[in-house]
């Protein structure tokens, strides 16, 4: 498959549109990937770049905004102020927790659609997780003992708001082979599904589900593990999510905001949120078609890294997944529907420390097929980085056409 890495065409597109909208991942994409969260550095000259674009730009990803692992945190760094970010507006606004959690770009946080019951299980989440945590690494490491599995237990449990997660990074670096990264991978599964029945027996059925990443799409509505193999370290880590929290229903909410903001009212309603959108994709498309008017519908740009196709042995078919799949596929399909040719960025993020299919050694082999519906319009082959670069100076354009 051929790879596209000249950017003139859509950057002309860009610049002569009067109705554009990004929509972009976060991790992989503007904040190369690595193994301690906590570590995480975003470049503070594309922080002033999507501030320029303004109101055509929106974050969506599956990490959270606020918390001591939030994104916020990383702007505050990079930016050597905790002030300096809500004061000016330079929080990255849009979507986080898969679709829950809002914030505009003072950092003002919105969250509806979520039952206290729902928040207050969520907060007991990670002190679930801790003794279950130990059991199983004292089941895989025998030898290792409790001031180790204390430190690799802080930074595998993240205690996020919306998204509680167990991180396998820092158990795969001691890992000596893909049997034992394949069992903490297993077994950590099997712990997250304890937990939902867990959630259940206290009241809170069809609450949550388990969002794993990178994943191999999903079967009956459950994610399915892609499993670590020699080029390919698989997943690295499972979230307890929402029902409902998926980027492609983010989609709607960021487009009923952009909409709102455009014209003064909003086409599915000023409450609406994640749990209102319809489940299937071809009910979010006549969804859209019922409330969106043609020249309403802005050219989207969706840019995204977790996009996985594994050939299934002696077939001709691809289990097709990943966490931006979701969200890139309605964009694309949304394109078609209103005759309007969205544009799909994939960045390659194996420059990071997580180890992941590269374009540049294997191709496309890992993250899309020929039959795969979803085309990548530019590759940017060397990470975020170079998208990065290319961000800041689009934005850049695109301030001073507008200004």
């Amino acid at each position: 498959m051929k790879i596209k890495s000249n950017t003139i065409s859509l950057e002309k597109i860009i610049l002569s549109s009067q109705n554009i909208l990004f929509i972009q991942d976060i991790d992989g994409v503007c904040i190369p990937l690595v193994k301690d969260p906590m570590t995480r550095k975003l470049n503070k000259e594309y922080i002033f770049a999507a501030k320029k674009l303004d109101k055509e730009f929106f974050v969506l990803t599956c990490g959270e905004h606020e918390g001591e692992r939030g994104v916020n945190r990383i702007i505050e760094r990079s930016l050597g102020s905790k002030f300096k970010p809500k004061q000016d507006g330079l929080y990255l606004r849009g979507l986080a927790a898969c679709g829950v959690e809002y914030q505009d770009n003072k950092g003002e946080i919105n969250s509806e659609g979520i039952s206290k019951e729902e928040l207050d299980f969520l907060a007991n989440v990670p002190q679930i997780m801790r003794p279950k945590f130990r059991l199983i690494v004292k089941e895989l490491f025998p030898k290792m003992d409790d001031n180790l599995i204390n430190f690799h237990m802080k930074k595998s449990i993240c205690d996020t708001r919306f998204s509680p997660t167990i991180n396998f990074n820092s158990l795969f670096e001691i890992s000596e082979n893909n049997l034992k990264k394949i069992k903490i991978q297993r077994y950590f599964q099997k712990m997250m599904n304890e937990i939902i029945s867990i959630g259940e027996s206290r009241g809170l059925r069809n609450s949550f589900f388990l969002h794993i990443s990178p994943n191999l799409g999903s079967k009956n509505g459950v994610e399915i593990l892609k499993e670590s193999k020699n080029n390919d370290i698989g997943s690295t880590d499972i979230q307890l999510l929402l029902k409902g929290a998926q980027k492609d229903a983010g989609v709607l909410c960021l487009l009923n905001k952009f909409i709102g903001d455009k014209k003064g009212k909003k086409p599915f309603g000023e409450n609406f949120n994640f749990r209102d959108a319809p489940i299937e994709k071809n009910e979010k498309i006549a969804f859209c078609k019922k409330y969106i008017q043609p020249k309403d519908m802005p050219l989207i740009i969706g840019v995204g890294d977790t996009i996985t196709s594994n050939q299934i042995k002696k077939s001709n078919s691809f289990s097709r997944g990943g966490s931006d799949r979701s969200f890139l596929e309605f964009i694309q399909l949304l394109g078609y529907e209103f005759g309007i040719k969205n544009n799909i960025i994939f960045v390659d993020s194996s420059y990071g420390e997580v180890f992941r299919p590269s374009t540049k050694e294997t191709g496309l082999k890992g993250i899309t097929d020929k039959y795969d519906s979803l085309k990548f319009d530019i590759i940017f082959q060397n990470g975020p980085e170079e998208y990065i670069n290319w961000f800041t100076k689009i934005a850049h354009k695109r301030y001073q056409i507008k200004n």
